[in-house]
């Protein structure tokens, strides 16, 4: 077990509190914005999953198909977790393609580059947050955010990967090396905003607007062209305007910076879209990657990965946050994760009808609920109430299969989708666990 325990247990339960919000955001929020390939799922086989299983032989038996897998680092363990989304689009994306003839390709070469791109900055965005809020809370110092500042930095690698891909080493390197930098910024923008130095504060906000010249200069040329750099200069300004406002309203306390931080990850999928576009003409990859199959592909990528992304943040926020499940920072954390489940709903209903979005958000909330109760448990340490959550979270791999089955017109074989979702099961059941080690008081 971690020796870097801190902060307290929380002061109210999950289920209680979540339920509560969740309720509460069904009946009065207002609609929100709707929202490379992601490298395989990691085999993990540690002490504590170890530890868990044995705990767990006296509860209920936990089917495999849905036994949690972690690390310990909770960071490491979300973007697992979350890169195994992209896949569950990609599988969803083809099959309502299919049965519902949607004009072009999720599957060409196009598809895949926006896809791909969508998830990287997405979880860029994400992971930056998550990075920045660990720091507030544990310590620039602390191990806490050593951890999850390595977790962003493999994000940094992977885009750097995709851009080499397309456009050499050299220019892979060049770009890691611009990556890198402008993450640094947005360091010293956090670490002054933090700490009320306003004239670090203006630096940092100066080095970042000389990083958008310098990228947009960059993509230019790697495209030979076909992405002009104002046009990426531009985009990137509006990158730097919505991570800033996410730090600011982080530092704050602010119970706005769970939509800040969507806005933010909105945006980079707006831009993973250009420039997914001009690599393509510049590469001469096969199709098209603004045709409505591969669109529908990258918007349920970036709804399914966030969905993973805002799930850890709800859960980091109950077990740091003062009040814990009571206080107004969870609540917001929590109603930002509903508001990506009524996106996802009008997804699904745009494409099978409003009754079938209606009956795919209750299903979608009913399993949140689930996870609400594992994250609960493991937190109190119930390992019935745990085994019982999974048990429960088994059962709705079968329903969501048999739903997706039925909507697609068999396009969507209900043991495909139960399958995909048993990873899903696993993974973020992981990061729970290692949530839970890393930020809860023994």
């Amino acid at each position: 077990m971690s020796t870097t325990r801190m902060l307290r247990r929380p002061t109210a339960t999950l289920s209680a509190a979540i339920a509560l919000t969740l309720g509460l955001a069904a009946c009065g929020s207002s609609e929100p914005e709707a929202a490379p390939a992601a490298t395989p799922t990691q085999e993990m086989t540690t002490d504590a999953t170890e530890e868990m299983t044995e705990e767990m032989s006296a509860a209920p038996e936990v089917p495999a198909t849905v036994m949690p897998m972690g690390t310990g680092d909770p960071f490491a363990d979300a973007r697992t977790a979350a890169q195994h989304m992209p896949e569950t689009a990609a599988t969803l994306a083809a099959g309502f393609a299919a049965a519902l003839e949607i004009p072009g390709e999720t599957d060409s070469e196009a598809a895949d580059l926006r896809a791909g791109l969508t998830a990287l900055l997405q979880e860029h965005v994400y992971l930056a947050g998550i990075g920045v809020a660990t720091a507030y809370t544990a310590g620039a110092d602390s191990p806490e955010f050593e951890a999850a500042a390595a977790t962003l930095d493999a994000n940094s690698v992977a885009l750097a990967d995709a851009v080499g891909s397309l456009a050499g080493d050299e220019q892979r390197e060049a770009f890691l090396a611009l990556w890198r930098e402008h993450i640094g910024y947005f360091v010293d923008y956090a670490v002054a905003v933090k700490g009320g130095d306003d004239a670090a504060r203006d630096a940092a906000l100066a080095s970042l607007d000389g990083y958008t010249g310098q990228a947009g200069a960059f993509f230019e040329e790697v495209s030979g062209g076909a992405l002009p750099a104002a046009d990426v200069a531009m985009s990137l300004e509006m990158h730097v305007t919505t991570l800033t406002t996410a730090i600011d309203d982080l530092a704050a306390g602010s119970p706005e910076a769970y939509g800040s931080l969507q806005a933010a990850a909105a945006h980079v999928g707006e831009g993973a879209a250009v420039i997914a576009g001009g690599l393509v003409s510049a590469a001469g990859l096969q199709g098209d990657p603004a045709d409505e199959a591969a669109t529908l592909r990258a918007q349920l990528t970036a709804g399914l990965q966030e969905h993973v992304y805002l799930a850890g943040l709800a859960v980091f926020t109950a077990y740091t946050s003062d009040g814990g499940t009571s206080s107004a920072a969870f609540e917001a954390a929590a109603a930002t994760l509903d508001a990506n489940s009524v996106a996802l709903s009008e997804a699904v209903g745009s494409l099978a009808g409003a009754e079938q979005g209606e009956a795919f958000l209750a299903l979608w909330r009913e399993h949140i609920g689930y996870f609400v109760d594992y994250a609960d448990a493991v937190a109190s340490g119930d390992d019935e109430a745990a085994a019982a959550a999974l048990i429960e979270l088994d059962g709705y791999r079968g329903e969501a299969g048999a739903f997706f089955e039925e909507i697609s017109g068999g396009e969507l074989p209900a043991d495909a989708v139960a399958e995909g979702l048993a990873m899903h099961v696993q993974t973020l059941g992981g990061a729970i666990d290692s949530l839970a080690e890393a930020l809860v008081e023994a």
